[in-house]
This record gives C-alpha cells, structure tokens and sequence, in this order.
C-alpha cells in the first residue's frame, strides 16, 4: 500500500503596503512552520505580488526595500511581482528593489533590454521536499503593455509563453505551482485551456477565494487584499504516483490573530527611517495653498498647470480629489506632498475629438462623477471631486435644480471645435474602465514614466516664488 504524504501551502497577495495585518501574518506562518516541522509536514508559503506599494511613506522612502525586509523576516520561499512593484518604480530601483531578498523572485515574462530575464529574476524555480518530491514554481505578472514598454521593459503575454514553460518545467517536477499576478478571470482561462498546473496562486484583481475553485483539476486560491485573508492549502499526495489524494482549501481571516513582535519592531524601525527621509524639505511656499474638492481651489488648478507644462500641450484636466489636503505656506516637504498625493498614478496625454472631449467635460460636471467614490486605477483618495483645467474655460450655470450645468467650453479663448483634434494631459486612471468613455476609448495615448503625479506637483511647487 502506497503511503502519503501532507504539503501545507500558505499564501499572501496584493498586501499594497497595508501593514495593520502583515505582524498577523507573520506570526501565524512562524507557528504554522514551527507545527508542521514537529509533525514532519511540509510547509511553502508564497507571496503573489502587490506587496509594496508607494502610497505607503515607508515604501516610499525605502523604495520598496522595506517591504523586501519584512517578506525576507516572513521566510517566503518565492514571490512574484505585481504591477505595483513592476510600473511604479523606475527600471533602475527596480533592477535593485530585490538585492537583499532571501527568496527567490520568478517573473517568467518580464524581459530586460537584452530579451532576457533579468538579473534578479528566475522564470522558475525548484523546491524538493523532506521526501525528495520536487515542485517547481512558475510566475507572472500582469501584461501592462504600453506601461512596460515606457519603462524600458517588454512584458510578454503569459499565454504566448505559459504552455510551453509548464511542459518544460513539468518534465523536471512532480508538481507545478503558479504564482499568477494575473487576476482571476486570467487564471481560469488558465486552468481551462492550458495543462499540467497542478495549482495556481492568484493575485490582482483581490477576490477572496474562501475554499478554492476547481478548474479540470487546477486548484485556484486567492486571498482578497490587504492582508485581511491567509490563503491555506492542504494537500495529501500519493508519494508513488505523486498524485493529489485530497485537497483542503481555505481562506483565513486575520485580525483577530496575535501579533509578531519581531515584526511589530521591524516595523517600528522601518517608520523612523521613513520619518527621516520624509522630513526632507524640498521647497517653500510664499501663500497658502487650498484644495477644495466640490469648488475651483488653487492646489488642483495649480497641478492642471503642472500637468499642462510638464506633457507640453495646450490643455489638461485633472479632477480635484487627487489632492488630499491644503498646504500651508512655508516649507514643504517630502512627506507633505506625499500625504496629500499619494496615488501611483502617471501624466499622460490623450488625443481627443473636440466632441468627445466636450462629452468628457460634460460627463465631470455631473455630480454622480464629483461625488464618485473610486477605488482602484491607482487612485488612493476618497472622492473624485470637481475636474480642474488649465487651457480650458468652462462657463457653468445653476439652474432650478440647483445643479451646475455646462453652458460654453472655450479653449484658448475659442469656442471648442468639435471636428478638432485636440491633445489633452491628463491622468493615466482615466485610460481604464469606464470612467471616461472617451479617454479610454482613445486610439492615441501617450504615458510619462517612471514620474508620478506627486513629481510633477512637485516640480511645479518648486517653481513658486
């Protein structure tokens, strides 16, 4: 009779720099790892990406090196990289993001000048177990052409390239695992078409798989975001035929567990260093600077201005609630533009009809778009708020229902032109989903990397006098 054996593997993902949880985190894997080794279980634990994230001051400060410690005090035994450690760092800190990592970082389809994997990374990697039973990992990040491309990356679409890696890897492992920052509908093409993953560990689009999905016998978990959830899998596995006897899948919620209190130190010593970098002063203002986000304020028709400068065109348009707070005159630092503008969010310019950006300004207007509470497209604030332009005069009027209604668009002074083509600078959130049709819809984008938001603000809050 064949006898078994137990791999217990644990998950994190898209984390984002919310550490309220990560001592949690850690101090469950550390008690998890110490009872399977008393129990001669074998135990991985992965992390799938989205681990650091700028709006964070000590990512921010760190450039991401922090969050590096903190995963390498977790004992992960590989990890993929997410978007936000892919688009929000330049090439440079990222070629050097992962210099200290005690792990392994498997990003198969991202590519540096030289059409290769880059130093820092491995396509995939091989674990063996107590038992000699050899696993091997692949991972992926999310395929942000344009944005990679800017960056001086190529990203390669995981499907050109995932069918033929899984064979080359199954040949050498008796089971392949995925890391997939891909998002889950991704996955589950994935699970459907392609053959020979034995399970996939997702990330991206922050679903909560709280038993797993089972796909032609491909095992997807996934663990919501912020730390909120531990992915844990059981597996009982033929040793002989190196089959999966018995899965066990669950999603774990965290916060209510004991705290690590090496973590909680690690932390604390993470935030000093981020004060001091952060206390930097890096210019002075002559006047108070307001932001309002449902009335015209100085702060967002200030960066309209910056945006407008920065991209080189005639117009732009930004909506007021990037800006989190005023600035008080005097000096301003690091952690002061930091705080009030958080967001990984680029300049871009987009090229639009004269009609369909009046549809654009039309649609802003509205008080559903002002009142929007967003979340995601790199956005980290709390409400859309009114859009702010440089370049571009919007007559309004109130009317008996006491809404604002836009009466005349002038560019330059003219009247808009609605056979024109015009270039506007704007944010690069707009480009995705549905938010504004027309942007999104736009065939003619052009992206400003590795520069954020906050950098332009910055440049231009420098230039007061």
């Amino acid at each position: 009779m064949s006898s078994e054996q137990t791999l217990f593997i644990y998950h994190t993902n898209d984390i984002h720099s919310h550490f309220e949880h990560w001592p949690k985190i850690v101090e469950f894997i550390k008690k998890q790892r110490s009872f399977h080794e008393r129990k001669q279980e074998n135990m991985l634990y992965f992390d799938i990406g989205d681990h650091a994230d700028r709006c964070h001051p000590m990512t921010e400060a760190t450039e991401g090196k922090g969050n590096v410690e903190l995963l390498n005090q977790a004992g992960v035994q590989a990890v993929t990289i997410g978007n936000n450690e892919g688009l929000t760092f330049s090439k440079d800190t990222l070629n050097e993001l992962y210099e200290d990592a005690q792990f392994p970082v498997l990003v198969a389809n991202l590519l540096d000048e030289h059409d290769e994997v880059p130093a820092w990374a491995k396509p995939y990697h091989y674990i063996t177990l107590n038992n000699g039973t050899k696993i091997g990992v692949i991972g992926m990040t999310a395929p942000f052409f344009p944005f990679y491309d800017k960056l001086g990356w190529t990203i390669v679409d995981p499907f050109e390239i995932l069918p033929n890696l899984v064979a080359k890897v199954r040949a050498e492992a008796d089971f392949v695992i995925f890391l997939s920052h891909l998002g889950f509908p991704a996955d589950q093409e994935i699970a459907e078409h392609i053959e020979g993953i034995d399970v996939i560990l997702g990330a991206h689009t922050h679903h909560v798989l709280q038993s797993g999905k089972n796909i032609k016998g491909t095992f997807i978990g996934q663990a919501g975001k912020f730390g909120f959830h531990i992915g844990q899998i059981k597996l009982v596995i033929n040793e002989e035929t190196k089959e999966i006897v018995d899965i066990e899948m669950a999603a774990i919620e965290t916060p209510t567990m004991p705290q690590s209190k090496e973590t909680l130190e690690l932390l604390e010593r993470l935030d000093q260093k981020q004060r001091q970098i952060m206390n930097e002063e890096l210019a002075v203002l002559p006047y108070d600077l307001p932001v309002k986000w449902f009335e015209p304020s100085i702060g967002p028709e200030l960066l309209a201005e910056a945006l407008k400068e920065w991209c080189s065109t005639n117009i732009s348009m930004v909506n007021s609630g990037v800006l989190l707070d005023s600035l008080p005159k005097g000096g301003i630092t690091r952690g002061d533009v930091h705080r009030i503008c958080p967001h990984p969010i680029n300049p871009c310019i987009v090229t639009l009809r004269g009609d369909r950006l009046k549809e654009t300004i039309l649609h802003a207007f509205t008080e559903r778009m002002q009142r929007l509470e967003l979340k995601g497209f790199g956005f980290r604030g709390e409400v859309l708020g009114r859009m702010a332009f440089s370049g571009i005069e919007v007559h309004t009027k109130k009317l008996a229902d006491q809404a604002e209604h836009v009466e005349r668009i002038l560019i330059d002074g003219q009247s808009i032109d609605m056979k024109k083509e015009y270039q506007l600078a704007t944010l690069d959130m707009f480009t995705f989903g549905k938010l504004y049709p027309a942007i999104a819809e736009s065939t003619s984008k052009v992206f400003f990397m590795p520069e954020l938001l906050r950098d332009v603000f910055l440049w231009k809050l420098k230039q007061i006098r």
